[in-house]
């Protein structure tokens, strides 16, 4: 029997694709926003694809404002650009 493999959709782009191409973003219980490297922290989590398009996207519109509900601070954004753009 084949092990399934699990999907999650991008935030911005709404494609499916298998969870270990995504990067996941949490905002942990405390109320910080980290890219969960391990994909198993706690709090609730947002993926994201590993396309330029999609990460300019979330980074201009900060998406994660709405998804997460709360005011991300603009290092946070500045962070993310680091990681997602390089």
């Amino acid at each position: 029997m084949e092990k399934k493999i699990p999907l999650r959709t991008c935030v911005c782009c709404r494609t499916s694709y298998p969870k270990q191409q995504l990067i996941r973003i949490v905002r942990t219980p405390e109320g910080e926003v980290k890219v969960d490297e391990s994909g198993k922290m706690n709090g609730r989590g947002a993926y994201l694809c590993k396309e330029p398009s999609c990460a300019n996207r979330m980074l201009k519109a900060k998406f994660l404002n709405k998804i997460f509900g709360v005011e991300i601070p603009d290092e946070v954004y500045a962070y993310l650009k680091e990681v997602l753009l390089g």
